[in-house]
């Protein structure tokens, strides 16, 4: 008689395809990805995939619902880290560059494969709703604190699209010695910073 799998062996292998699913993804993007392949990579028959997901495209809204949540876990921690704003802001960046350096392939299919049908899928709402949250909510503190001024919503989706721009040109090879992605992403830090300022 088989085994009766438990709520934790369902989730422990939904965990693994998961996993497999997110290397398919970043190697062959939507399109080259096919449930035979994940089945393949964790030694189960062709169907079972389907038993957790009705088709690859559910499971490419799991694999970026799971990659947001982690991301945004990460982000949540660096900020209830630090009591004041500026080490929030901070820790929280660093939190987002070390994300996206140590998981490449989670964070070009959570910012660079945008799914069409993306509100056919609650917990992918949910969860980038969830990092959304995150990348803007330090700034509120800058704002309270008199060090940044304006509309926090705003400045922190300034800080993150320069943020995301000096991620993606450094994961593809495009930054030099001479303007090094700390370089670049500190500059355009601090001429934001200066902009978004107070007056007067």
């Amino acid at each position: 008689m088989p085994r009766v799998l438990t709520s934790a062996d369902l989730a422990d292998f939904r965990g693994k395809l998961i996993a497999a699913a997110t290397r398919i993804f970043a190697e062959k993007g939507r399109e080259g990805f096919t449930m035979r392949e994940v089945a393949a990579e964790l030694g189960v028959s062709a169907m079972t995939p389907y038993r957790y997901f009705k088709d690859k495209d559910e499971i490419l809204a799991a694999v970026r619902a799971n990659a947001f949540d982690r991301f945004a876990e990460a982000l949540e921690n660096a900020y209830a880290g630090h009591a004041d704003a500026v080490s929030r802001s901070g820790a929280v960046g660093g939190a987002y560059v070390n994300f996206a350096f140590n998981e490449p392939a989670s964070y070009r299919l959570m910012f660079d494969m945008a799914q069409p049908d993306e509100a056919d899928y609650p917990d992918l709402v949910r969860a980038t709703t969830r990092a959304r949250r995150t990348m803007t909510d330090y700034v509120r503190g800058l704002v309270d604190a008199g060090v940044l001024a304006g509309d926090p919503i705003l400045i922190g989706h300034v800080f993150w699209s320069a943020l995301h721009g000096a991620v993606v040109l450094q994961l593809a090879g495009k930054l030099g010695e001479e303007c090094s992605f700390e370089t670049i992403s500190g500059e355009a830090f601090r001429a934001l910073s200066v902009g978004f300022a107070p007056k007067g």
